[in-house]
């Protein structure tokens, strides 16, 4: 992981467990803002799924390649077309990353999407949007007693 990819900390008094299983449902949070379409499973190591939004502005598919409860979630972006920048497949091969640890009575959600850096063309709205998503849908998720 370099320096420069996108990363988001967020901190919760909520156990891993409850952050972990928050982040699983990818359906309540990864949503709300942009017309989004979430299709397939989102929980089990190997599960597939495909995110739409912005009216075919962004499409991804992704597959879980690591699972480790309460500790760590890897998705693999394996297609991808973003119609907004040049290079629309620039999020194939990429990683979206949770990790999760906890010190005392506190846990910390350490979100990096590798791969997304400055330099790719598609940053500058990429970030704000992960940044969107994580801080408007995904903490308040983790916080709320659902």
């Amino acid at each position: 992981m370099a320096a420069t990819d996108f990363t988001c900390v967020l901190k919760t008094k909520r156990s891993p467990e409850d952050v972990f299983h928050a982040i699983g449902n990818v359906r309540a949070w990864w949503s709300g803002y942009y017309n989004e379409e979430i299709t397939g499973d989102t929980e089990k190591l190997d599960d597939e799924f495909s995110f739409r939004a912005g009216d075919g502005a962004h499409y991804s598919r992704h597959r879980l390649v690591e699972v480790v409860p309460s500790k760590r979630i890897v998705w693999l972006t394996t297609e991808g077309a973003l119609s907004f920048v040049d290079k629309q497949d620039e999020w194939v091969g990429t990683k979206i990353i949770f990790d999760i640890s906890q010190d005392g009575g506190e846990t910390t959600l350490t979100f990096t999407h590798e791969g997304l850096t400055p330099e790719t063309p598609c940053y500058d709205a990429c970030a704000p949007a992960w940044s969107q998503y994580l801080e408007h849908k995904l903490l308040p998720l983790i916080n709320s007693d659902n």
